[in-house]
């Protein structure tokens, strides 16, 4: 006596829905990791009411926070460190640019020091490094 059934059960699991889900989900990170500020720095910069003028491509981001106290690309920085920190950076380049995102409530002084450091490496090496200033816009 040979019995069969007639309706076999199988187990199949539908994976359309799966990687639908998962391309939603690469989707979003992608969306929410670019949305992410690549400044950890908070700065209140100084108005301005001149024209936008795009960042260099050849650019040292320097930083100066409410504390006074340096960053260059990021790191923190003494005084001293700065000078070695800015040579470093513009190793190799004659034109670079060095872009100054300062507080707005850092006295001048500071923001001088690093364009005192610019122009004497430009002076020892012959190149034309420029200091840029980073500011917001004035909203009317």
């Amino acid at each position: 006596m040979n019995l069969q059934t007639r309706n076999k059960r199988t187990i199949d699991v539908n994976n359309a829905s799966m990687s639908d889900l998962v391309f939603l989900l690469l989707i979003f990170f992608m969306l929410t990791s670019t949305l992410i500020s690549p400044n950890a720095i908070k700065l209140l910069l100084p108005k301005s009411k001149s024209e936008r003028v795009m960042a260099p491509k050849r650019a040292v981001n320097v930083y100066i926070d409410d504390k006074f106290e340096y960053y260059i690309e990021g790191k923190p920085v003494d005084e001293k460190g700065l000078k070695d920190g800015i040579i470093k950076a513009l190793a190799g380049q004659t034109d670079a640019s060095v872009v100054l995102r300062t507080d707005a409530s850092v006295p001048i002084q500071f923001v001088v020091n690093v364009i005192d450091i610019v122009n004497n490496i430009n002076k020892a090496n012959n190149t034309t490094h420029k200091v840029v200033l980073a500011t917001r816009p004035d909203k009317p």
